[in-house]
């Protein structure tokens, strides 16, 4: 446990802060609103009694908590729209990282954000984003972890069918063939043909491996990643198999599933790839042992 009012590295504090807006902008779209929120945030944390901070074994942990807890209230008031980008000063060092952020992050994807339901978008941020604990999204969003969970799933149900259009289940087959093809023979071109302009890879590592925690956007990172991530090894198998209803991949180490990798498409190409390295997640495919197609 660390002392609530200790001296900490400058880096820290700096990734502390980064990671807090970060969250806010993620959940709320507006750079301009998630610099409002973790400057509340820290207002809380400093209206604590000097007590009260030392119990907290985990400030960044809390602080996550408050940035959620907040941004949920601003998603749920009636009537709110998302605003645009931030209007900073061109030399503010944080306003320049927002802008990093923002260049990152798809606007096709926060509009698609903005149309889910403040818990759903909480949930899915809190968890497939940022790789939040099951309990701690609970917590921020006031519901059970199983609940959570289902608002999550409802959420990616949601983002995939505004981003993709539907495929014949052979173009499904043939595209997901295409990119086993292209990341054995760490073809980078020929995976980069496949993707759309914005397409955007989550990892969900559940906290328990140390996938990517944020998501991966754009066809050159986001080939980038698979091609690492797929890269021939020995005792390893990558296969297509059924996922979601869809042709997707399943990656085995040692004939144990290891990763499964489910990619929408619209038209012949992929816009999202959703990759599950979550061993709580894949227990279910080692106990039925799903064969191969």
């Amino acid at each position: 446990m660390e002392f609530a009012d200790e001296a900490l590295p400058i880096g820290e504090l700096v990734d502390e802060r980064r990671h807090l807006l970060d969250v806010a902008f993620w959940m709320l779209g507006s750079g301009v609103e998630a610099e409002g929120v973790v400057d509340e945030a820290y207002r809380r944390w400093y209206a604590l009694t000097e007590a009260e901070r030392e119990v907290i074994e985990e400030p960044r942990a809390w602080l996550s908590r408050e940035v959620g807890g907040i941004c949920l209230e601003r998603l749920a008031r009636p009537g709110r729209r998302r605003r645009g980008g931030p209007a900073l000063d061109p030399g503010d060092v944080a306003g320049e990282q927002r802008r990093l952020l923002e260049r990152e992050v798809s606007a096709v994807l926060l509009g698609a954000l903005d149309a889910l339901s403040p818990a759903e978008r909480a949930a899915f941020v809190l968890s497939d984003v940022f790789g939040m604990a099951p309990g701690t999204v609970a917590d921020i969003v006031g519901r059970s972890e199983p609940e959570c969970s289902e608002l999550a799933e409802r959420a990616r149900q949601s983002l995939r069918a505004r981003r993709g259009r539907p495929t014949t289940p052979e173009q499904q087959a043939a595209v997901v063939d295409e990119v086993r093809a292209a990341c054995a023979a760490q073809d980078a071109e020929r995976l980069v043909g496949l993707l759309a302009q914005d397409v955007t890879a989550f990892f969900d590592g559940g906290g328990k491996v140390r996938a990517q925690v944020r998501p991966v956007h754009g066809r050159e990172q986001v080939a980038r990643s698979l091609l690492t991530l797929l890269a021939p090894r020995a005792r390893t198998t990558v296969d297509p198999h059924s996922v979601n209803g869809r042709t997707g991949l399943v990656v085995r180490y040692d004939r144990r599933v290891a990763a499964v990798i489910s990619l929408d498409l619209a038209g012949p190409r992929i816009v999202q790839v959703w990759v599950v390295v979550n061993p709580d997640k894949l227990r279910p495919w080692n106990q039925t042992a799903p064969s191969c197609r």
